[in-house]
């Protein structure tokens, strides 16, 4: 099976990725939602991580470190950085803090320093809050963002007619990755017959909020 495919298997087995009746962030009543955050045991996450770095590799996207936003980036940064070791590739890694630290070390960034291109690591993409704000750390101290990872793309449209990742792409002029998109997920309920209600309403709501744009 396709790696992506095995994912969403993966999250659905793990209760991850549910079906029912979600508000998104955006407002949008969605028939199923993913939950990065109930990766919480160690044998999960680092199946995940592991998915993260399969979907790395296969774009081929040249980066020198890792930086997950706080606060679900911090746990995949790390365990993406854990991945590529058991592979031979020992990757620096760096994480934020919401609010700055002004006893210690001070600041608000935490790890490697940040330098040379720098891939952001983060679960979904919804508003582009996250990834504005690691861009804008990223630049502040002369390294570079290289692009955006994350676990899953919904494939809904953004503030205009594109998707929220295209339009991402569009105003910082980064590439983002997914492990898998809506259409895998499509791709996978068609597949599985005890899924078939949940099938048509993803595809409806696909319909109705989705963009090929």
């Amino acid at each position: 099976m396709d790696f992506r495919l095995s994912f969403i298997a993966f999250a659905v087995e793990q209760r991850i990725l549910r079906f029912g009746k979600f508000t998104t962030k955006a407002g949008r009543l969605s028939p199923y939602f993913f939950n990065a955050g109930l990766f919480d045991h160690g044998a999960s996450l680092r199946r995940l991580c592991r998915f993260y770095v399969q979907a790395i590799e296969a774009d081929g996207l040249a980066f020198d470190m890792l930086f997950g936003p706080a606060y679900k980036g911090i746990p995949l940064a790390t365990g993406i950085a854990l991945g590529f070791a058991e592979q031979g590739r020992d990757l620096p890694f760096a994480y934020n803090r919401k609010e700055a630290k002004d006893h210690g070390e001070g600041g608000s960034l935490v790890g490697a320093p940040l330098a040379g291109r720098v891939l952001i690591v983060d679960d979904v993409v919804s508003a582009g809050n996250s990834v504005r704000e690691s861009v804008n750390a990223i630049r502040a101290v002369g390294a570079e963002p290289a692009g955006v990872v994350v676990a899953l793309d919904r494939m809904e449209r953004g503030q205009g007619e594109r998707s929220a990742t295209r339009e991402i792409e569009a105003n910082y002029g980064l590439p983002v990755i997914a492990i898998a998109s809506l259409d895998h997920l499509l791709a996978f309920l068609r597949h599985h017959s005890e899924f078939a209600d949940h099938a048509a309403a993803v595809h409806a709501y696909r319909q109705r909020y989705g963009s090929s744009l």
